[in-house]
């Protein structure tokens, strides 16, 4: 298996660095614009991005942000990014965040009902 056979799916932090002002929403935008033109799946929080596909569209679009963000004018731009790829199971395009949130829930249900159930 190579890396363009990998399913990605990520949570960045995209930080523009250097543009004097204390709102960076501007520069976070320009992101989400580049994102949406991706056509990979996203979805914004307040303190990043989760993003998934395959693994070098998903790098290219990390990539594709931060040149976005410098030429809005940030002289630096600093990410941190979390990836994850698994090769036990095979994930719908799409839907690796939201079923690992869903797993979750699911679990939180289950106690709550057992909870109910005493």
């Amino acid at each position: 298996m190579n890396h363009d056979d990998l399913y990605a799916v990520a949570d960045f932090c995209l930080i523009p660095i250097g543009t004097g002002e204390p709102s960076v929403a501007e520069y976070i935008a320009e992101c989400q614009r580049i994102l949406e033109k991706s056509g990979l799946k996203y979805k914004m929080h307040g303190y990043g991005t989760n993003l998934e596909g395959p693994w070098p569209a998903v790098s290219q679009a990390i990539h594709d942000c931060h040149a976005a963000v410098h030429a809005k004018g940030a002289p630096r731009v600093a990410t941190d990014i979390r990836i994850g790829t698994r090769v036990d199971r095979t994930l719908a395009p799409g839907t690796g965040n939201d079923a690992k949130v869903r797993r979750v829930e699911e679990i939180l249900a289950r106690d709550a009902d057992a909870a109910g159930a005493v």
